[in-house]
C-alpha cells in the first residue's frame, strides 16, 4: 500500500499513534528486549499497532533522534549497535560530568534544591524496590539531572543529561547484572551525595561523585567485555545496502 492508499487518520489520532509506537519501542530497546542490529521493520509494525506507516515513521524519526535506532542507505532500519570502541571516551566523558556537576552543586544550590534533589531520590528508592528496572533507569536521570541544576552550568547540565540519555541501554546492563535487584548500598550512596551536596562540602561531593561513577563504569565494562553480541557493528549486519 502506498502512503497516498493509506486511511485517512485524525490529527489527534495519528499523534497519538506515534506516541504509542515511540513509548513502546522506546522501552523494548531500552530493556534490550530489541537487541543491538535487529532490524526494524514498518510494515511488521504497522500491522502490530494497527496504524498507517504515517506515524511509524514518525516515531522511528524521534528513535532516531535520540540514537536508538539506525537508518541504512537502502532505507533499512535497524536497533543502533553499542559499540564498545566508542566506550573509553564516553566513559570518561560520564564520570567527569557526574563529578563537575556535584561539586558545583555542593558550591552553588539554592533554597529549594536540596528538596528537589530528595524527591528524585525518593523515586528512584521506590523503583529500586520494586526491581523496575526502566524506571530506576528514569528516575537515576532525573536524580543526577536535578544534582547538575543545582550546579547552575546550563552547559554542564546540557552536557550530562545526553550522556545519560546516551548511556540508558547501558545502564539497563548494569541493573541486570544484579538481576534488577539493586544492593542498597547504592541507593545509600545517592543519601551520602545528598548529604556531601547540602553541607557544601566541594571535595567531599567531587570524591563521592567519583566513587559512585567508576564503579558504575567498571561493571558495564566487564559486561561488555563478555557480551560480545551486545556491540555488533552495523557494517556486520546482513543487509543490502
Amino acid at each position: 500500500m502506498s502512503d497516498a492508499d493509506e486511511p485517512l487518520i485524525p490529527e489527534r489520532r495519528r499523534g497519538s499513534g506515534a506516541r504509542l509506537v515511540y513509548e513502546q519501542l522506546r522501552d523494548e530497546i531500552l530493556s534490550l528486549d530489541l537487541a543491538p542490529g535487529s532490524p526494524v521493520d514498518e510494515v511488521a509494525l504497522a500491522e502490530r499497532f494497527g496504524l498507517s506507516r504515517t506515524p511509524i515513521r514518525e516515531a522511528l524519526v524521534r528513535l532516531q533522534g535520540e540514537g536508538l535506532v539506525t537508518a541504512l542507505p537502502n532505507r533499512s532500519t535497524l536497533v543502533s549497535s553499542l559499540d564498545a570502541a566508542a566506550l573509553p571516551p564516553f566513559f570518561d566523558a560520564l564520570v567527569l560530568m557526574y563529578r563537575v556537576t556535584t561539586r558545583l552543586a555542593a558550591e552553588h544550590h539554592r533554597p529549594g534544591d536540596i528538596a528537589t534533589i530528595r524527591a528524585a531520590q525518593a523515586e528512584f528508592a521506590a523503583a529500586v524496590a520494586a526491581q523496575d528496572a526502566l524506571g530506576m533507569i528514569a528516575t537515576n536521570a532525573a536524580f543526577h539531572s536535578a544534582i547538575a541544576e543545582a550546579g547552575r552550568n546550563p552547559y554542564f547540565a546540557g552536557l550530562f543529561d545526553r550522556l545519560l540519555n546516551d548511556g540508558r541501554r547501558l545502564l539497563r546492563l548494569y541493573y541486570e547484572s544484579y538481576d534488577d535487584r539493586l544492593p542498597p548500598r547504592f541507593v545509600d550512596e545517592h543519601e551520602d551525595l545528598i548529604a556531601a551536596v547540602a553541607a557544601r562540602d566541594v571535595a567531599g561531593a567531587d570524591r563521592l561523585a567519583a566513587i559512585h561513577a567508576e564503579q558504575i563504569v567498571e561493571q558495564i565494562d566487564r559486561l561488555m567485555k563478555r557480551r560480545s553480541d551486545l556491540s555488533m557493528p552495523l557494517e556486520r549486519v546482513s543487509v543490502d545496502k
